[in-house]
Parts: structure tokens; sequence; C-alpha cells
């Protein structure tokens, strides 16, 4: 079956979000079929944190639908009050769609290896022994595997971030989601972080990636969206996007954010 008529991973349609009066989703649809790279580009403020956070239940929002492989959440409540009615719906969402937060977010107490464990034992009930046989190959993966029984304090803040990694990967997810996972670093720590997510793309990853780094945006890519004041302005595969934006507000965004 082909990638078009496949079920996507994630899908949303016409996700509306507001905080209060202030409308930060207008109305927005995206799709990650299994093995897309879905980049979210755009100025600050445009919505594109809120709406990774929205697909990964992170944030409520107040219209529109969210499906995981094909199954719809299921919501009480309307606008303001709209909830998830499923807890058990809402755990089997986030188990399945890792994040990687922009400012690592690892557990200060517990070592790198720990914090890589951690969520398939106690949230899988996965056995410890082959958990941790597992996070030992995803931090040598990651290439801070002489790292385990280091704190999150004793790493560089690239290394916490290839640990943060680690930690969505244990989970086996089928989708990655990204939310500015560079835009804390140093430059010459990002290139640690960006060359990890590369050879994830190149495996074949879904992934969903908020970012500032229009370079990796252009390199892994199968479909970039810019978002403008909560609406998708233009979306479409990275080559014509960046080399020929259509619209004048991508034009100048792009002037201002040259490939870094």
């Amino acid at each position: 079956m082909g990638p078009l008529t496949a079920t996507p991973v994630i899908e949303i349609r016409d996700l509306h979000k507001a905080y209060g009066g202030l409308e930060v989703l207008k109305g927005v649809s995206i799709a990650a079929h299994g093995g897309d790279v879905v980049s979210l580009i755009g100025s600050s403020g445009s919505g594109k944190s809120t709406l990774l956070r929205c697909a990964n239940l992170l944030e409520d929002s107040q219209a529109g639908e969210i499906l995981f492989d094909g199954e719809p959440i299921r919501w009480k409540g309307s606008g303001h009050d709209r909830r998830p009615a499923d807890p058990k719906q809402v755990l089997r969402v986030r188990t399945n769609l890792s994040m990687v937060f922009q400012q690592f977010n690892l557990w200060s107490h517990l070592t790198v290896l720990e914090n890589v464990m951690e969520a398939p034992v106690t949230v899988l009930r996965q056995d410890r022994r082959s958990v941790e046989a597992r996070a030992r190959g995803l931090l040598d993966k990651v290439g801070i595997g002489d790292k385990c029984a280091s704190y999150p304090a004793q790493l560089s803040g690239g290394q916490q971030q290839r640990a943060a990694i680690a930690r969505a990967l244990a989970m086996e997810p089928q989708a990655l989601l990204f939310d500015e996972p560079t835009s804390a670093l140093d430059p010459e720590l990002e290139q640690e972080v960006v060359r990890v997510i590369k050879d994830l793309a190149a495996e074949g990853r879904t992934m969903i990636l908020v970012t500032h780094d229009m370079r990796m945006a252009h390199d892994i890519s199968s479909h970039v969206v810019f978002l403008h004041q909560g609406r998708i302005e233009e979306e479409g595969p990275p080559g014509p996007l960046f080399d020929a934006p259509r619209s004048t507000r991508l034009q100048q965004f792009l002037s201002h954010a040259a490939p870094a």
C-alpha cells in the first residue's frame, strides 16, 4: 500500500486552540505517515510548539480532530471545557508519540542510564534487565554510551539532549515529536544533536519536528509546514518550499532565517 493511501501515524484535522481569548491555532491540519519527517517552521508565536503539544495531548484543544493510527481521540465537553474522555487512550497515545523537549527535561537525581530506563520500567512495566540492555544500546547509538553512570548536570547540553533522545527511543514509539531540540544549544553542540536526528530520519523514523534550523529542515524533511499566526501559510516538499517559496510571508521569513 502506498504512503498516500496508508493510515497516517498521526493526523490532525482543523485544530483550534485558544488561551482565553487569544486564538493560537486557527484550523490547522497536518498528517505524518510512517517514515515521514514533517518539519514545522515559522516565527515565534506562530503556533508551532502549541500544535506539537496538542498532538501529544499535553495541551487541550477546543475543536478539531486528532487521530492516532486512524483512531480518533475521544472527547468530552466542548470549547474551553473539552478534554480527552479516556485516560487509557491518552496514555497509549503518549506512549507511542515520544516527545523531545527544548530543555531536555531529564531527571537530575537519576543517572543517564536510569533516565532512559525509567519510563519503560515504570509506565510500560517492562523487564528491568531487558530495558537496561536496550537503554545501553540506545546510549551507544546516540554517541554517549560512556556516560551511563553520569548525572545530567555532569553532561554538556548536547550530551543531555542526546540522552533525552535515547530516553524517547526507549519507549519504542511509533513517532517522535521534537520541540526545538537544538535551540538551547551552542552551535558546536547543536551539530552533535543534528547528526543524531539525521540518522533517525535516514532509518525511516516517523517524526514531527519544530525547528529553527532551516538547513536541517531542508535536509531531512519529507514535508515542511510554514505556520503564520496560527494558520498554515504554505506547505510542501522541502525543495520547492525553500528554493521557490510562493507566499510573500514565507519569502520574508526565509530571508531572515538563512540556513545555519
